[in-house]
């Protein structure tokens, strides 16, 4: 399938995203890729993961760049060689990127129950807002999995904590928008976060 969605949170910013259909051999072949990540892409055990992989490379392709225009630093973020800003992120048969002129994040992850099994290890101060009652409690769960994992890939500095440095501003699914706040060490960000939905899916990304 081509392109699923296109995004311009700002005249410097376009968010792409790609709706996985293509089988692995397909996606495959129509890619050029660098020899490091030929190796990556073959030692991948999972399939949706190797397409997921290629799928990004999709993306890329639909912003102008090849395989060849990315690169990660020691951290595992990644870079454009021209100076771009990037995230790249995917789910099941859903991937994402973003491209900006600022620091961004992006996270695309599935809606499903067991996220609530989950919630203490990444929720802290949202537990004051949450209700576990509400009809859009698995919603709002997984949209700030998707926050905090944005603020994460945006941030990009190791030890930060979901649980204990990233804080999201209360908010209603259907905002699509909130605030959200990085507190650690010594310093403290704000960033505004947009939200969106579709086919099950939730997609969050952060603009510096």
């Amino acid at each position: 399938m081509p392109l699923y969605k296109t995004i311009t949170p700002n005249s410097q910013t376009t968010v792409k995203i790609w709706k996985i259909s293509e089988s692995y051999k397909d996606l495959f072949e129509s890619v050029d890729l660098k020899p490091k990540s030929l190796e990556r892409v073959l030692s991948m055990k999972s399939e949706m993961h190797q397409r997921g992989f290629l799928s990004v490379r999709k993306l890329l392709a639909e912003f102008g760049y090849s395989d060849k225009d990315l690169f990660y630093d020691e951290n595992g973020k990644p870079h454009l060689k021209d100076g771009k800003q990037i995230s790249i992120t995917h789910s099941f048969n859903f991937s994402g990127v973003i491209v900006s002129d600022s620091v961004i994040g992006i996270d695309i992850e599935k809606q499903r129950d067991k996220i609530s099994i989950i919630s203490h290890k990444f929720i802290d101060y949202e537990f004051n807002y949450l209700d576990e009652n509400d009809a859009d409690y698995i919603k709002k769960l997984t949209a700030i999995w998707c926050v905090k994992e944005s603020l994460y890939k945006l941030y990009a500095t190791p030890g930060l904590s979901f649980k204990k440095h990233c804080l999201v501003i209360p908010f209603n699914i259907d905002d699509n928008e909130t605030v959200a706040w990085i507190d650690y060490k010594t310093k403290k960000h704000r960033y505004n976060i947009q939200f969106l939905e579709f086919e099950g899916f939730a997609c969050a990304y952060a603009i510096a």
